[in-house]
């Protein structure tokens, strides 16, 4: 028998979810998952303020004011004078939150490592071919959001 779309989307958003806390527990760093969301947020959809950052993010605007404050004090975000407002502030990743981010999903990706080490080349390609087709379906996502 045959999976349902649903059965296969909600199948999808728990493994990948669960993959995540494998990965986030095995690296042993205690950093906020929101610390990570939120600069990848930056990283794909750009500069935003606060509040359209909180709003993309799901938590409080005290919440990610506060947030981007220790974030600016890393140095892993900057705020940018809004052209469009000059009352307001945008927020943008640096070079250095990027790094960080880089960083931080190359040890989730070798955190998993020994849950895939005995796929065969087939299944790698199964595994890539999805990676692609999920990462073409959200990109187009975000750019008609």
């Amino acid at each position: 028998m045959t999976s349902q779309p649903t059965d296969i989307l909600e199948n999808l958003l728990t493994s990948t979810h669960r993959l995540t806390r494998i990965a986030a527990q095995e690296t042993g760093r205690t950093t906020s998952p929101a610390v990570w969301r939120t600069l990848a947020i930056l990283t794909t959809d750009g500069s935003m303020r606060v509040g359209d950052l909180a709003r993309t993010s799901r938590v409080s605007q005290p919440t990610m004011t506060k947030l981007i404050h220790g974030l600016a004090d890393d140095e892993l975000v900057r705020r940018i004078a809004d052209v469009d407002d000059s009352r307001a502030w945008l927020i943008a990743i640096t070079p250095k939150g990027t790094e960080a981010l880089a960083e931080w999903k190359g040890q989730l990706a070798t955190a998993l490592g020994h849950l895939f080490d005995d796929l065969d080349d087939d299944e790698w390609r199964v595994l890539d071919h999805a990676a692609q087709l999920l990462s073409t379906r959200v990109a187009s996502e975000a750019v008609s959001a």
